[in-house]
């Protein structure tokens, strides 16, 4: 039998699971066996999104895998993201049914805006103007957010949060919704820790999930001698002195942190290989010390989308 997954209890009472799989940059093709294999080996939290392009392909490893008695569809939790280009109010619900229907499943455990950034609605997800820059939408994010209290009330969604959101932003959507964000989810990992936002959302009763918690080295834009957080030789030490692998220590390092987190894997070793970090702790001073590293080495800046009113990144300290 596989670890049970700790849970982390939300403020809407509900329990998600602190590690789970992220499946963002994972090819249709590989992502259905990947799921599979994840739920096989004791994976009950699954992180997808529209923008992703695969969400049929998870769904149809979610099916398969309560087709066959290996889970029921109340034992995993499905985390999904509304895209950029919906977030007018009347379209918010039109994106959770799609996504719905591509993961062929009647309600969401969370869904999250994936950014607080709106794009053009009604066209392409990556809608570009003839210099081949994104079309913005000024949709203002409050009002997508009303609509996401919406689908929880018509029980489509569980739970409803945030992704990418600043703290000035965050500030916002306490201060004007009705029903409070369950979840943050930002990139985090030693190069970029967010000690300040995590502290913050944590003192709002917001659960945070980590995303590119391995630093992302499969990212479209890395570019060849851009630092990759598995080969720093500080971490490759760390590593051998816990007898386990940077990515264990890297996954660990969330944990310890109280932080919920996704790593993406298609290879079943590695699936494997990122569970197997319930059997040890790293020390508080290893935590001090891997928060020595930050950097504000961001590496999903959102670029497409600078001069946006709402970037996250460019108008706030964190």
């Amino acid at each position: 039998m596989a670890a049970a997954v700790p849970k982390i209890k939300l403020n809407n009472g509900l329990e998600i699971p602190i590690f789970g799989l992220g499946t963002w940059k994972s090819q249709p093709g590989e992502v259905e066996q990947a799921v599979k294999d994840a739920i096989d080996i004791g994976y009950r939290h699954i992180d997808c999104a529209f923008a992703y392009g695969n969400e049929k392909e998870v769904g149809a490893a979610i099916k398969a895998k309560i087709a066959d008695g290996t889970i029921k569809r109340e034992d995993i939790w499905i985390t999904s993201k509304l895209w950029n280009t919906y977030h007018r109010s009347d379209l918010v619900e039109k994106n959770v049914k799609m996504s719905l229907n591509d993961l062929g499943l009647d309600y969401l455990d969370l869904y999250l805006i994936h950014w607080p950034t709106g794009y053009k609605e009604d066209g392409d997800k990556f809608p570009k103007d003839a210099e081949g820059n994104i079309l913005f939408s000024d949709v203002d994010y409050m009002d997508t957010w009303k609509a996401m209290e919406q689908l929880l009330k018509k029980g489509l969604v569980k739970s409803i949060g945030v992704s990418n959101f600043n703290k000035a932003q965050i500030t916002r959507v306490l201060k004007e919704s009705s029903i409070k964000p369950a979840m943050l989810q930002i990139e985090c990992h030693p190069y970029l820790n967010q000690s300040k936002l995590i502290e913050f959302a944590k003192s709002k009763g917001i659960a945070v999930t980590a995303y590119s918690p391995l630093g992302s080295p499969d990212r479209p834009w890395a570019k060849p001698g851009d630092p990759q957080l598995m080969d720093d030789p500080k971490i490759i030490e760390l590593a051998k002195k816990n007898k386990k692998t940077p990515a264990q220590v890297l996954l660990r390092y969330q944990l310890d942190r109280g932080i919920i987190t996704i790593p993406k894997s298609v290879t079943k070793s590695r699936i494997l290989q990122n569970f197997s970090i319930f059997d040890f702790k790293l020390s508080p001073e290893d935590i001090a010390y891997l928060n020595t590293f930050d950097c504000n080495g961001r590496l999903c800046p959102l670029a497409a989308g600078y001069g946006h009113k709402y970037h996250p990144f460019e108008h706030d300290e964190y």
